[in-house]
């Protein structure tokens, strides 16, 4: 188990155990008389909080509260004493070398060692989440970490010398069964840098809403070609029909071609296929994989030697055909409508705007959350509220939809393989391009609006709030009806650029550039 592996100096000592739940308790006794101190102050203005009934009225205290609380001397006090505390454990680092802002902050933590045992030993303090290490862990505040070394399996039959890869694990998808969110921006824009895109999925409860939203989002990108799936926890798949290793699999495995049915509609038929092809000859099970590597069965051992093997393959290169595609720009202005409306309705909901089915209103600290990230340009999205992805994810779909259906082709492809590789090349070259557009608008060219929305405060201010994001989202993605104005034609003319270069760096053509026709709204 990970405990046995903990050698006697990565376990925090009993002694700094006891000064950290005292600094912790005297952290809460702070927080509870700052608490106290400002609600009693915001109470005088606004009553007390217990004694309002009103939904708005309590969620005008609380944001009132809120605000009080940053402009409290108290509060800011503590701030700093807890971030000196955390200052504390980067000095007690005695390996390894930190790169510092000019505030003196840590930006960047390397080190390098020949015995792997002692570089990982450094490294968790890094990484891990081991309950005998908490007190010092710095593992909330990274945001991501790069090794580089000769890994290798400990059992010669998983070894191999000439094998050379680059893992990029990313944040987990989540484990909703009903609704996913759109996937991150940091998962999507590694889509063109990765050989593979490996999904690992549990083969307990498998295909759930979040992985359904990878494939969808690899399909529409033009990566399909690229995706595998790794069944994890295959050792505690049962049923009173499921007696052997071959009904396991197939049991498993139709989740995959139950996924493929649910996404048909909206990736197209011929992506689907692609798909499903592609998942039923790149999927592995396995087991086990919480054990030591010589004790994992020898049947997940050998799973396990055929996924190293195809993701060293999968850098092998694709040869790519001379097959090019034509296009007429009719329609794509009705798929861009869509598009727009279907990014921007469910966002109203989420704002307490207007009603959408299937979306409910979020709660306000979320928004301010959201807000604040994107006007400090530290992040575009926060927790499970993704703008930037939500349009690329719109964009995206539409877009690849339209692609599906050229109305010529340069030279005719010789089948179907490779129709859907010329077009694959297109949608590789929008999403990048869409990607760019996405954060240039909603992000780029509104940050003082961004901070305009996250400064309002006091009775109404979620309300102002939500109006000025709904702004920012009209204009970033611009509603196309029949009559055209200069901000929705520039947002058309965006778009089609990027269709156009992708097209014709593929060697196709796009017709019908210029000549736009009124767009009758539906």
């Amino acid at each position: 188990s990970e405990t046995e592996t903990l050698s006697d100096n990565e376990i925090v000592a009993s002694a700094e155990l006891v000064d950290n739940n005292r600094r912790l308790q005297g952290y809460v006794d702070s927080i509870r008389k700052i608490a106290t101190e400002v609600g009693q102050q915001i109470a005088e203005e606004h009553d007390d909080f217990r004694d309002l009934t009103n939904a708005n009225q309590r969620q005008d205290w609380l944001e009132a509260f809120t605000d009080r609380l940053y402009e409290s001397d108290n509060f800011g006090r503590l701030s700093l004493d807890i971030i000196d505390a955390v200052a504390e454990r980067f000095a007690s680092f005695p390996a390894g070398d930190f790169e510092r802002s000019a505030t003196d902050w840590p930006t960047l933590w390397y080190y390098e060692e020949e015995d792997r045992d002692t570089f990982l030993q450094q490294v968790r303090w890094f990484t891990s989440n081991h309950g005998q290490q908490f007190g010092r862990l710095l593992t909330p505040l990274v945001d991501g970490i790069r090794v580089r070394g000769p890994f290798e399996p400990a059992t010669n039959e998983l070894r191999d010398s000439n094998r050379k890869l680059v893992l990029m694990d990313s944040e987990g998808l989540g484990h909703s069964a009903k609704e996913a969110t759109s996937v991150s921006t940091k998962v999507t824009e590694r889509f063109r840098e990765a050989d593979m895109i490996l999904l690992v999925d549990n083969a307990q409860s498998p295909m759930q809403a979040a992985p359904l939203e990878l494939l969808r989002s690899a399909g529409h990108s033009g990566h399909g070609h690229k995706l595998a799936v790794a069944f994890t926890h295959f050792d505690q798949v049962q049923g009173d029909n499921l007696s052997s290793y071959d009904q396991k699999r197939n049991h498993v495995r139709a989740s995959i071609g139950n996924a493929m049915a649910g996404l048909q509609d909206s990736l197209g038929a011929p992506v689907t296929e692609i798909l499903q092809e592609q998942l039923y000859g790149n999927d592995f099970y396995l087991g086990g994989l919480n054990r030591a590597t010589g004790e994992i069965p020898g049947g997940f051992r050998r799973s396990l030697g055929k996924l190293l093997e195809r993701m060293q393959q999968s850098a092998e290169p694709v040869e790519q055909g001379d097959a090019a595609p034509i296009y007429n720009i009719i329609r794509l202005e009705l798929v861009l409508r869509d598009a727009t409306d279907g990014f921007k309705k469910p966002w109203w909901g989420r704002l307490g705007l207007t009603y959408h089915e299937g979306i409910r209103k979020e709660h306000w600290g979320r928004v301010k959350a959201l807000c604040r990230r994107i006007a400090n340009r530290w992040d575009d999205e926060y927790s499970d509220l993704r703008p930037k992805a939500d349009l690329i994810r719109q964009l995206q779909a539409g877009i690849s939809l339209w692609l599906e259906n050229p109305a010529g082709w340069i030279r005719q492809p010789a089948d179907a393989q490779e129709e859907q590789a010329a077009i694959a090349a297109i949608r590789q070259q929008v999403y990048i391009g869409i990607h760019e557009l996405a954060g240039e608008r909603l992000v780029t060219e509104h940050i003082p609006d961004w901070r305009g929305a996250f400064v309002f405060s006091g009775a109404g201010s979620s309300y102002r709030r939500a109006e000025r994001m709904a702004q920012i989202y009209d204009a970033a993605a611009p509603s196309i009806t029949s009559v055209t104005d200069a901000s929705s034609q520039r947002f058309l003319d965006e778009v089609i650029q990027i269709v156009k270069e992708a097209v014709e760096d593929a060697g196709g053509s796009l017709e019908g550039v210029g000549e736009r026709k009124t767009v009758a709204a539906g």
